[in-house]
């Protein structure tokens, strides 16, 4: 399709080249005419008497303007629709610590399809994966980005309209950054640093500098949540114990006032100071209001409130009234729960998203992002996100959405269809899981990785015909990767997934059946079925290998190569067990005599929760750090 832009375009040019491409496109005065329009306002699109029209405010208003323009007009000819932009700020932050690293061109595909969607920031959550030069060992073969890689992000982020805001650590969650020597004068705990230490501000200086001078912006998030053992290491031993909320707001300031050295606006997440809103809460007076020197102590620093765990709208609008006593509004953080495990929990996530967008349009939230963490070892390819990506991004310009809405505009945005998307959240929501998954099961990664011998989740699966499930699962999403061009390699992924665990998922319960029953023919059947699971994990492992390396850095994948590999390797050692349990040299099977429990904790097991945990609780028993 040719197309003629002519008026206001001088601040989408470079990006509407960009997206030409991506639209199949051609720019040219012979081309049909779309009239632009710079201007305060609502986006609007039309097409009228042989002419069309897009009005838009903000360039990211016309990057989704022409995505809209382009959905219609293969729809039907002549049309005239307006979008009201409910936030001023309506992003995306990716995590580039927990193992993957996206790549630059990983980094542009999808702030190509943030634009079309009309999501306008983009966080890179670098906790030790950028270069510090005066520090060679922060982030040490973990992948980190150059000075030259962020730039070129942020330069092509800009085309599009889209603002990068770099997002670091700078109190906790530095465990990997603090684990080298170099590190040893500055730490109060192995993931926190040590407050009121000079060296402590001097590594930060370098890191904020380093962080921030890629990037065009003056906003910076400088993290700051959860360090929920902050002044009980280190600093106990060295100067007794503080109270929490004491350390973190001199922390603050300290940490504030070099931001301000530097000409950086700040913003932090929240949750740490959260005890001051209990009804109970010591900082409180006795009018129930937050103590005057509590507050002047909180240096001036945006606050963001994460929430992805909960479905009741009222329980956002509480926390934001809260929130509101510190004497701003919060920024709302969401997440798109791409972190539990190998695959996307979109029921949750839509459940929650869902609640807390309708919250901050009714408390008058301004600015909102979506989460995709990579919570141990970033198994689910972050492009899973990009269902609720969309979903954010309709709330973003409509006041109220419906899923259709969504699936529609996935259609064109996504180059998916959105219905298949969610047959992927059947891996982890099964029977015997709650509806929407929202106690987070994880049951297709606790029954790849766990031993079939030791079957540390078998007593949690029992009863549940989970094989029967996944083995139902295969054609489903056979169909969906046929029917998604462009996505074939997610949904081969997945079904691959499927294939393994329809063999696996109860081949532990099998293995002590026959056991117990002294079945050999049985036993016999059972070998020739971990072969056919060997085959398939490994196959399972490349299809794996090949989305990470078209999509991130080669640093850590060393890890989730390490974990297929342990899949692996046991097998092969069950089978060597219990051939010898076959042919007579051994009389019994130690693993098989233990009596099976349920797996219960570290984590609280509730209602409607096949199994949920971190890869190392998984596998074993033991411990990996002996």
């Amino acid at each position: 399709m040719e197309l003629y832009f002519k008026g206001d375009i001088s601040s989408i040019e470079d990006g509407l080249k960009l997206l030409s491409k991506r639209f199949n496109i051609q720019l040219s005065t012979d081309g049909y005419p779309i009239q632009v329009r710079n201007q305060p306002g609502p986006l609007r699109v039309a097409n009228q008497s042989g002419q069309g029209e897009i009005s838009f405010e903000k360039p990211i208003h016309f990057f989704r303007a022409l995505g809209l323009w382009l959905e219609h007009s293969q729809k039907i000819t002549e049309f005239d629709l307006t979008e009201d932009p409910q936030f001023n700020m309506s992003g995306v932050m990716l995590d580039a610590s927990r193992n993957a690293v996206p790549t630059v061109n990983e980094v542009e595909k999808l702030l190509q399809r943030m634009a079309v969607m009309g999501l306008d920031t983009l966080m890179l959550y670098t906790e030790d994966t950028y270069e510090v030069k005066e520090y060679p060992y922060f982030g040490y073969f973990r992948g980190r980005y150059t000075f030259e890689e962020l730039r070129a992000c942020d330069e092509y982020a800009a085309k599009l309209g889209i603002e990068m805001i770099p997002c670091i650590q700078t109190l906790g969650h530095l465990r990997e950054a603090l684990k080298w020597n170099y590190a040893k004068d500055f730490k109060d705990t192995d993931d926190i640093l040590l407050v009121d230490e000079p060296k402590t501000y001097e590594f930060l200086e370098s890191c904020l500098r380093a962080a921030s001078e890629p990037f065009q912006t003056k906003r910076i998030h400088i993290g700051m949540d959860e360090t929920f053992q902050l002044g009980l290491g280190n600093y106990l031993e060295n100067h007794g114990f503080e109270n929490h909320v004491d350390l973190m707001n001199r922390h603050l300031q300290k940490v504030v006032s070099i931001t301000e050295k530097l000409g950086l606006k700040p913003m932090i997440w929240s949750d740490m100071y959260f005890p001051l809103f209990a009804e109970n809460s010591p900082y409180k007076d006795d009018n129930g209001s937050i103590r005057k020197e509590i507050l002047e102590g909180i240096p001036d620093v945006e606050l963001v409130y994460w929430n992805y765990y909960r479905n009741e709208q009222e329980v956002y609008e509480r926390d934001f009234q809260n929130h509101m006593l510190l004497g701003s509004t919060p920024i709302f953080a969401g997440g798109a729960w791409t972190w539990s495990g190998l695959a996307p929990n979109y029921g949750k996530a839509i459940a929650t998203t869902e609640a807390a967008l309708a919250a901050c349009k009714k408390e008058g939230i301004q600015e909102i992002f979506v989460t995709l963490w990579g919570d141990n070892g970033a198994e689910t390819p972050f492009a899973a996100a990009s269902p609720i990506l969309q979903l954010f991004a309709e709330h973003t310009y409509q006041k109220e959405v419906s899923l259709e809405r969504v699936s529609e505009r996935f259609k064109f945005c996504g180059d998916g269809d959105f219905a298949d998307f969610m047959k992927l959240k059947l891996l982890d929501e099964t029977p015997g899981v709650m509806k929407d998954n929202m106690n987070s099961s994880m049951t297709s990664k606790v029954l790849l990785y766990q031993d079939s011998l030791i079957g540390l989740y078998d007593e949690n699966v029992r009863g549940l015909s989970l094989g029967e499930h996944y083995q139902q699962l295969v054609p489903a999403l056979e169909k969906a990767k046929q029917e998604n061009p462009a996505w074939e390699s997610l949904f081969d992924l997945y079904e691959q997934l499927a294939r393994v665990l329809a063999d696996k998922a109860e081949i532990g319960i099998k293995i002590l059946e026959a056991y117990q029953n002294t079945d050999y023919e049985q036993m016999k059947s059972i070998l020739m079925t971990l072969d056919k699971i060997q085959v398939n994990v490994d196959l399972l492992r490349k299809k794996h290998r090949n989305i990470w390396f078209a999509a991130y850095k080669p640093f850590g994948w060393e890890v989730i190569d390490i974990r297929y590999g342990g899949i692996l390797t046991r097998i092969d050692s069950v089978k060597y067990r219990i051939q010898d349990w076959l042919e007579g040299r051994i009389s019994r099977l130690e693993e098989l005599e233990e009596e099976r429990l349920r797996h219960d904790g570290p984590w609280e097991f509730a209602d409607g929760l096949v199994g949920g945990n971190v890869y190392h609780r998984i596998v074993t028993a033991g411990n990996f750090s002996l």
